[in-house]
């Protein structure tokens, strides 16, 4: 992994690029040491949604499990709006 200043990526963003797509690395840039955004490849970022969407599944399944459990605990979204509106 690079990690990259702003102006070193402002000076040299097309060379972080071809890192990035050619030689498979990972940039990141840095604004006063701290890490604020990285260059990551195309399947590097398809894992990555990937991952976010096994997570979104598994937690969807946890609360249809729990909802199949017991559904009288549940609001319809009609009722969450209606209470909200309520309250405001």
């Amino acid at each position: 992994m690079t990690i990259l200043s702003i102006a070193e990526a402002r000076n040299g963003l097309a060379e972080a690029i071809n890192r990035v797509s050619y030689g498979g690395e990972r940039v990141v840039f840095a604004r006063r040491g701290k890490p604020v955004a990285a260059l990551v490849s195309p399947e590097d970022l398809a894992l990555l949604q990937r991952m976010e969407d096994a997570e979104d599944i598994r937690a969807a399944a946890k609360v249809l499990k729990k909802y199949n459990r017991n559904p009288a605990v549940f609001k319809t979204l009609d009722e969450y709006l209606r209470e909200r509106k309520a309250g405001a």
